[in-house]
């Protein structure tokens, strides 16, 4: 857009006012942008916070270092690199409408972007296969979930969504070279594809996914009720055993809604930005870009749910939460200590 031809707009109202085709960048009240800006800090704060709580507490304590809680400690670092190099620059254009950054880092922002949310969106997918054979499967989880096969799943979570990204980003041909050449404008970042990346790019970084950790959830839901049933038989015929066979059901129901939980919040995060998405490549509605970038946010704050849902069901995360703040973590014989008993 030229600048010449909005000459009733002064200059403060464009990205890069001495620029010929400079953007135009929102207008709000300095009120509403000081919220937005709260707001947005905060969900950053969140996020990164809540899983630097997962790192420390994970990498810390050697009684935590179990398969599961190294795909748990992995999942954390892509969230904490979510935090760390995406959403600070995203909060800018969001509340700014301007990319300031460069043609060259908004590639690179946008590799950031793609690559962290699936990987995070895959490592939810191995946790729902970790939770399956613990509860399914629980006399062969210890000779099918080793660390050979931790080491295999960090790796395809890892690799397949950066390889794609990376890919799609600096060499896919997924740009409408025309449709970006008539909304170019300097300070617009965007991520363009053609219609056959707008429907590769969701299907794999989401329904896939989604479709296995539904299919995965329900088994275990169909067996934990199964479970629960014949504990109850146990404990109407064995008195003697019935502390026992109790707790070891409210652990299972613990396990199922935690389980539950999280599939829920990954659905209600992630749904409506990629329905919105395929909505506007699809079908050309036009959806207003306030709406886009809120929904972008929400998805985002997936990201920063996970160790909030650990602070509430998951005792060693409450309990090293408290160290980390109080600083016993730094005296490694008393939190070692600490942890051993609250783990028995």
């Amino acid at each position: 857009m030229n600048i010449s031809a909005f000459p009733s707009l002064d200059e403060a109202s464009y990205c890069f006012p001495s620029v010929n085709r400079s953007c135009i960048r929102n207008s709000l009240p300095t009120t509403v942008t000081a919220v937005l800006y709260t707001l947005l800090v905060g969900i950053i704060i969140t996020v990164i916070c809540g899983n630097l709580l997962v790192i420390i507490s994970v990498s810390h304590f050697k009684e935590l270092h179990t398969p599961t809680n190294f795909l748990t400690l992995s999942l954390a670092v892509t969230d904490f690199l979510v935090g760390l190099l995406v959403l600070p620059f995203s909060m800018v254009r969001t509340v700014e409408a301007c990319w300031y950054f460069g043609n060259t880092f908004c590639k690179i922002h946008s590799a950031f972007d793609m690559a962290f949310t699936t990987v995070s969106i895959f490592h939810l997918c191995a946790i729902a296969v970790d939770r399956y054979y613990t509860i399914c499967d629980p006399l062969h989880y210890s000779l099918k979930i080793t660390l050979s096969a931790i080491t295999i799943f960090l790796f395809v979570c890892w690799m397949l969504p950066i390889c794609l990204t990376y890919f799609l980003v600096f060499f896919g041909q997924n740009v409408d070279e025309m449709f970006l050449a008539s909304v170019y404008c300097e300070g617009l970042c965007i991520s363009t594809a053609d219609k056959t990346w707008a429907l590769i790019i969701p299907v794999v970084n989401y329904f896939l996914p989604a479709s296995a950790m539904i299919c995965i959830y329900l088994k275990i839901f169909i067996v934990a009720r199964k479970h629960a049933k014949i504990i109850n038989g146990i404990v109407n015929k064995v008195s003697s055993v019935k502390k026992h066979v109790k707790q070891i059901k409210a652990s299972e129901q613990k396990a199922t809604k935690t389980l539950i939980l999280i599939m829920g919040i990954f659905l209600f995060c992630w749904l409506p930005v990629i329905i919105v998405i395929l909505l506007t490549f699809y079908f050309n509605i036009f959806i207003p870009s306030f709406i886009l970038e809120a929904l972008s946010w929400l998805a985002y704050f997936n990201s920063g749910c996970n160790p909030i849902v650990y602070g509430f069901f998951y005792p060693w995360f409450q309990l090293t939460f408290k160290m980390v703040l109080n600083g016993k973590i730094f005296t490694a014989a008393s939190s070692t200590f600490s942890l051993s008993s609250e783990n028995h």
